[in-house]
């Protein structure tokens, strides 16, 4: 039996294969998140990449290949503790616990704010100017904020936030955004209202307006570098001065009970 026709359809088949394999297995390091949408990207463009070869295109698929080698060192980067993990389980044989999905403990909404609440309260002690970004029920899309600042996806921590607010490092100028119970950034340069506020109101109080303004599902948090005093800004209102005892049962009652309001 002549088997020469196999051949042709054979290796593009295996080619196929482990590409999906491959991508399985990236999604099962992701797990969930805003990650997930990241390695979607990049797929997409390896599939891209590899349909334009196979259509005999010249320039086109010299740009995607360029594209497609940035993205994989952002990948690289983005990723590095997750592949530390997935290279070790190669490692060590343990091939078992690789096709594990990625499961991330994430924290209870009323411990994510208590963390903020209690960065906030020593923050207004010290008299150290804050502002804090926080989505609500929709999901913040970075690109509307006019400078996204630096990508940190980090846990939730008063000390993180504490840290990031102090005067001497490079991030404190700029706002924090707070999604899914992590900090997804540091840094960012936000939208100012453009309403007419009282004169004891700063630059940070105009950007918290801003924020809210251009995206009503948020809240944003202020500090007053000044006087200490808190505020918080939703809808492009501010409502202050408030306690951290206030505080907490806003955010409780906007983010925690949603369907009580």
């Amino acid at each position: 039996m002549d088997l020469r026709w196999i051949t042709p359809w054979l290796l593009p088949t295996v080619d196929l294969t482990l590409v999906l394999a491959l991508t399985y297995l990236l999604l099962l390091l992701v797990g969930e998140g805003r990650a997930l949408w990241m390695v979607r990207g990049f797929v997409l463009l390896t599939f891209a990449t590899a349909l334009s070869r196979e259509l005999g295109l010249r320039v086109l698929p010299f740009l995607l290949e360029k594209l497609l080698l940035g993205a994989t060192v952002v990948m690289a980067v983005f990723f590095q503790a997750d592949l530390r993990r997935f290279l070790e389980k190669i490692g060590r044989g343990s091939f078992g616990q690789v096709l594990q999905p990625a499961r991330r403990a994430k924290p209870a909404p009323d411990t994510v704010i208590d963390e903020i609440i209690e960065a906030v309260r020593e923050l207004s002690q010290r008299r150290i100017g804050a502002l804090i970004v926080i989505e609500a029920n929709e999901p913040i899309d970075e690109g509307q904020i006019p400078v996204p600042g630096v990508n940190l996806n980090a846990e939730v921590s008063k000390e993180l936030l504490q840290t990031i607010f102090q005067p001497a490092t490079l991030l404190h100028d700029g706002a924090v955004l707070i999604s899914q119970a992590r900090i997804i950034s540091a840094g960012m340069i936000l939208p100012l209202s453009q309403r007419s506020t009282s004169r004891q109101l700063g630059t940070r109080h105009r950007a918290a307006m801003g924020v809210t303004e251009l995206i009503p599902d948020c809240l944003c948090i202020v500090v007053s570098e000044e006087t200490g005093a808190i505020s918080l800004a939703e809808k492009g209102l501010l409502d202050r001065p408030l306690t951290c005892n206030r505080l907490r049962e806003i955010l409780l009652d906007r983010l925690v009970n949603p369907a009580k309001k």
